[in-house]
């Protein structure tokens, strides 16, 4: 019995599984939750202060800093970047 994976790449498995924009979105989500966590630690921004300057609620930065959750949106994003005065830069390659 031979195994049907052998040889392929790992984006070939998660496309084949269902599973590939899926487990795309995590990872995208989980550095853009660390890098976020890293600015305002950096900045010595707290979670309250963020929200403020984020003119949303506390709940809303949890759900930013959470890596697992993934329905983060562009303008939310766009917000979070300001509030820490970085650039929001996106790339794909």
């Amino acid at each position: 019995m031979s195994n049907p994976h052998i040889g392929s790449d790992f984006d070939d498995f998660l496309q084949e599984e269902g599973i590939r924009e899926e487990v795309t979105a995590a990872a995208i989500k989980r550095v853009i939750a660390w890098q976020l966590a890293e600015a305002m630690k950096a900045k010595r921004i707290t979670k309250t202060e963020m929200a403020a300057r984020m003119h949303t609620s506390r709940a809303v930065v949890n759900r930013l800093l959470d890596e697992d959750d993934t329905s983060v949106t562009l303008a939310t994003l766009a917000r979070a970047s300001v509030a820490v005065g970085v650039p929001l830069k996106i790339e794909y390659a």
